[in-house]
């Protein structure tokens, strides 16, 4: 078994591999880049030369390029020499002056060094926007002159830097603060009084104080220490990390009476009514901190997020995933297996035409039926933003996702019964006398679920990845429409990572499914020396 694991995770890694890269071809470069600035007001209020230098910033925030500026390269290079009155000195004046005159900016000398770094020793392309002026010399609007150096990305160094950077780590040298001491840096176990466990792995030099901690919220034990980044949304979520658009809570403030850090190392007994969250303390890089932080932490781990009542995006589809798929299977099989052994009479009739119901009928049809049934005649809430009660709200998502389910299962149970009821060991055991029951319990249902449980662990896992149609319809703060947005805006960062996600699971479902099988199944052996099969 281990050789066929290795083999099957080794080919998984491959694939996952082909299929991001496939996907990262046609949005990158199928599709024009223009694109993603379609919907952006900013761009649409600009003009001339600002129009484009903005274009190439967003481009570089999209992944396209990778865009070297010429007054960061002068404030880089005056930093080092006056410090940070670098600005006022003549000379950085100057040189910055020299791109507004076309005819001269070439001869300048901190000119001919970009040029020499960028496009000589790095072989970037060099841009030069020369000032766009009235016929009388005044600028006009957007018209200032650029000088910038561009570097187009290639799909395979793009795909590289993807996957060799999707998982970091968090250090005790994360923070580079000079102020920081050696010994001020450290990885520990400490009483942690936010926690109900008592103690929490706390850091001190990382980005988070907490990295390993526990709380009342599901899955109950949390980790600041191992990051995954799958990219930046911006165009949907305007410059937001993709994890965490899909792992914070979408509910409203939840607010309690809390002691500062420092109220609590010295003793003291008064309580404040707020909604912070201090598991997510941050290092803070001021220069200098506040009074009121100063009052109320005891080192620079002030920056601190909200407590948020609710569930994730990730959480809410999954709720109703699993709980559509638990449906699905124990309604499914116990129907099937009844259709089954009533075959061709009322019973079976009638599953059959629900199952060609639900097969020919488009899922957005039968949405919208229950849809109408449960807000007419029970009176459940429409839309999940307007539920008072939030359980209520699940209802109709959960029996719509459940529905077309049912039907498949039902489909393949009384298919899998059938074949097995007409098997030669059935004939052998009604000849020698056995009831049918037993031959049902212990024969058929049991051999006719083999086909059933492979799929099992991909049902569950998919279920993390929401429901498209479902979810939009029921406006389900979950992960299903953050495709169908992402692809609608051409948000390039969420799609790679949506295809990234769905193939994972795709694979990792596949693989528990075997494993699965090779349990459930004795024939079937995954430790033969071809990688698998039945004995």
């Amino acid at each position: 078994m281990g050789k066929y694991l290795f083999k099957r995770i080794l080919f998984s890694i491959l694939s996952l591999i082909v299929v991001v890269g496939i996907v990262m071809i046609l949005v990158y470069t199928a599709i024009h880049r223009n694109v993603v600035l379609q919907t952006d007001d900013l761009w649409n209020k600009k003009k001339e030369n600002d129009r484009i230098m903005y274009e190439y910033t967003r481009y570089e925030d999209y992944g396209y390029l990778d865009l070297y500026d010429y007054g960061s390269f002068l404030k880089t290079k005056y930093y080092a020499i006056y410090g940070d009155d670098y600005s006022n000195q003549d000379d950085y004046k100057a040189d910055m002056n020299a791109i507004k005159n076309a005819d001269e900016v070439w001869n300048n000398a901190s000119v001919q060094e970009f040029v020499q770094k960028y496009k000589t020793d790095k072989n970037y392309n060099i841009k030069y926007l020369a000032p766009v002026n009235y016929q009388n010399g005044k600028q006009k609007p957007g018209g200032r002159a650029y000088l910038f150096a561009v570097d187009e990305k290639s799909v395979f160094s793009r795909l590289l830097n993807y996957f060799t950077h999707i998982v970091s780590f968090e250090t005790t040298n994360q923070v580079k603060d000079p102020n920081l001491t050696k010994d001020q840096r450290y990885v520990r176990f400490e009483k942690d009084p936010y926690s109900w466990a008592g103690f929490a792995l706390v850091g001190s030099g990382t980005q988070h104080k907490y990295l390993l901690y526990f709380d009342t919220r599901f899955p109950f034990i949390h980790q600041n220490w191992m990051h995954l980044r799958l990219g930046t949304s911006y165009t949907t979520n305007r410059g937001s990390e993709i994890m965490d658009v899909v792992m914070t809570p979408t509910g409203n403030l939840v607010k309690s009476y809390q002691q500062y850090p420092k109220w609590i190392q010295e003793g003291r007994t008064e309580t404040e009514y707020t909604a912070l969250d201090f598991h997510t303390a941050t290092y803070n890089k001021a220069e200098t901190l506040t009074a009121q932080e100063l009052d109320r932490y005891p080192d620079r781990y002030t920056t601190v997020s909200y407590k948020v009542s609710g569930l994730t995006p990730v959480g809410n589809s999954f709720v109703m995933g699993i709980i559509a798929t638990v449906i699905a299977y124990v309604f499914g099989i116990m129907l099937g297996i009844t259709q089954a052994r009533h075959k061709d009479k009322f019973f079976d009739h009638l599953g059959n035409a629900y199952i060609v119901f639900v097969t020919a009928v488009p899922s957005l049809a039968y949405i919208f039926i229950v849809a109408s049934i449960g807000t007419k005649f029970f009176h459940l809430p429409l839309k999940f933003a307007s539920a008072d009660n939030k359980i209520l709200a699940y209802i109709m998502p959960i029996i719509s996702l459940s529905l077309g389910s049912i039907g498949g299962e039902m489909k393949w149970v009384r298919r899998y019964m059938i074949d097995q009821m007409n098997s030669d060991y059935v004939k052998f055991a009604r000849a020698e006398g056995m009831s049918e029951r037993e031959i049902y319990n212990k024969h058929i249902s049991r051999n006719a679920m083999i086909y059933i449980v492979q799929g099992i662990p991909a049902s569950v896992l998919f279920a993390l990845t929401g429901a498209l149609l479902t979810e939009r319809v029921y406006a389900v703060p979950g992960v299903g429409g953050k495709m169908i947005d992402a692809l609608n805006s051409h948000d390039n960062a969420v799609i790679v990572a949506m295809t990234l996600i769905f193939t994972t699971i795709s694979i990792l479902g596949e693989i528990l499914g075997d494993l699965l099988l090779a349990k459930y199944d004795p024939r079937i052996s995954l430790s033969s020396s071809s990688g698998g099969g039945r004995k």
